[in-house]
């Protein structure tokens, strides 16, 4: 097929007060072509792509449709020449269905009677071409994040668009689902659609797309043409060095047990889970999406109350009424959402950082903020967060400055046991090689690290032991080099049927 250029963004550039986001920055989005915008957090990905949306207007430069200049005022103006975007926050009604949010504002019917029954069609016509099988008429809030961002992906569809931006697509995808996604891209891709992919999965860049650009610092680092799709290549030119391993795992493991779970049941589906979580320990949680893995330390971490079972933390049997308990028994939780359960938004980076434990600079009733600066201003630095700002708001970080603020405040809470719940979805290549890190800076501490990911090569390579759940239940416990990615793909698949 005889590729043209459908979309061009031509020096392209973007300030946001003192921060240059993007800085004559040049794309060329072919038809019949899947093009990868890499970077890492804070290299203008997002600032890019928000321009093609028309969510952003440029300072300078010029986008063109077909070769001729366009300009793109708004999210509308860019839908209506066929451009439509999945972003990594989602844009769902929560209590509409399914089918109302696939086909929001092209609801079947007249404008005095809607067609039920017609809507539903369209909205399974367009996921059964998808391959992904959801219930059209429950209320998206039921989902799970997963089942959400695929409604978004089926949203965008639906537009019947020639132009797809997706950011961060496969985030909360299980393989068999990604692998969907991914066979889907294709086929739009073979009828001539041109396709901007953003992601920091960078081995399923390389499987899926036609070229890539790179972004460093709002410029581009390596164009389409300069590009490898190679990830040792393609990391070297996204962090101006080369990575010598994804994966710097420590083992750090004593014999000493840290935390000792019995027969632990929940009304949230978790049953008769027992584990010992030892010092310098990371245990992985393998399995399914929907398989339980949240559910399980939700109920260790008191956010879900016990119906059954014993904790034991160092030796002594504690009940939690409340996370705040767990807290001061000196667990922590990194949530799977961080922008819905695991950051204040409204707050700075300090305040962020400082919340779990007020009483490290409390004077009676009054608190001690200059200390709290400096106590905060400390972790900034130890952890790389940017901009080292503890009056940063923290919804204008990157996703992995976000998380590293999170870590920060359970670092500061004095936490020993940490519950970590994809703690690098959605962050990029030099944000998680420094999330490694902190796991083994917390192991050779002493602390003990349950882990969950869906991302098997990393599960596998910081785990020491891992715990395959399904149903609510650890269904097997067994050291990481005992266990293979097979394991864990044959475990998924079946929890999946």
């Amino acid at each position: 097929m005889s590729r043209t250029a459908l979309w061009e963004l031509r020096n392209i550039s973007k300030r946001f007060g003192a921060i240059l986001a993007n800085d004559d920055v040049s794309v060329t989005l072919d038809r019949g072509e899947i093009h990868a915008l890499l970077g890492e957090n804070g290299s203008g990905k997002s600032t890019l792509i928000k321009v093609l949306s028309g969510a952003y207007q440029p300072d300078s430069g010029s986008i063109l449709n077909d070769g001729r200049a366009v300009e793109l005022p708004s999210p509308q103006a860019a839908r209506s020449l066929g451009i439509a975007t999945v972003f990594q926050e989602f844009s769902l009604v929560p209590h509409l269905s399914v089918a109302e949010n696939i086909l929001i504002g092209r609801w079947a019917g007249s404008p005095l009677r809607i067609d039920w029954d017609g809507m539903r069609l369209a909205a399974s016509a367009i996921l059964a071409e998808m391959q992904i099988d959801l219930p059209v008429d429950k209320p998206v809030a039921a989902l799970s994040v997963a089942g959400q961002q695929l409604v978004e992906i089926a949203k965008a569809v639906a537009q019947d668009a020639r132009m797809l931006i997706l950011d961060e697509p496969t985030t909360a995808l299980a393989s068999r689902e990604a692998e969907s996604l991914f066979a889907l891209l294709r086929r739009l891709r073979d009828g001539g659609s041109a396709i901007l992919y953003v992601s920091h999965r960078l081995e399923e860049v390389v499987r899926l797309a036609d070229k890539a650009t790179v972004l460093r610092n709002g410029r581009v680092a390596s164009s389409a043409t300069e590009t490898p799709l190679e990830v040792s290549a393609i990391v070297d030119r996204m962090v101006g060095q080369a990575i010598t391993t994804h994966y710097p795992k420590q083992r750090n493991v004593t014999g000493e047990p840290l935390l000792d779970v019995e027969g632990v049941a929940s009304d949230s589906g978790v049953r008769d889970v027992s584990l010992v979580l030892h010092r310098g320990e990371v245990l992985g949680l393998g399995g399914a999406l929907g398989s339980g893995r949240t559910e399980i330390v939700r109920a260790l971490f008191g956010a879900d109350p016990l119906k059954a079972g014993v904790i034991r933390v160092k030796g002594r049997s504690v009940r939690f009424s409340s996370p705040a308990d767990a807290i001061a028994a000196g667990i922590a939780l990194l949530t799977e959402n961080r922008k819905t359960d695991g950051l204040f938004f409204n707050f700075d980076i300090c305040s962020n950082m400082t919340i779990a434990h007020l009483d490290a600079f409390r004077h009676g009733p009054q608190l001690d903020l200059a200390r709290e600066r400096r106590d905060a201003g400390n972790l900034i630095r130890r952890l790389g967060i940017y901009p080292e700002d503890a009056a940063y708001p923290v919804e204008n970080l990157s996703g992995g400055n976000q998380q590293k603020v999170i870590i920060g405040r359970w670092l500061y809470a004095g936490a020993e046991i940490f519950l970590l719940d994809e703690p690098t979805q959605g962050i990029d290549i030099g944000a998680k090689v420094a999330v490694y890190e902190l796991v083994n800076e917390l192991t050779r501490a002493g602390a003990g690290v349950i882990l969950i990911s869906s991302d098997d090569e990393e599960l596998l390579a910081l785990s020491d032991r891992i715990a395959i759940v399904r149903g609510g239940r650890i269904v097997r416990i067994d050291i990481a080099s005992a266990i293979t990615k097979s394991d864990l793909m044959h475990k998924s698949a079946q929890e999946a049927a």
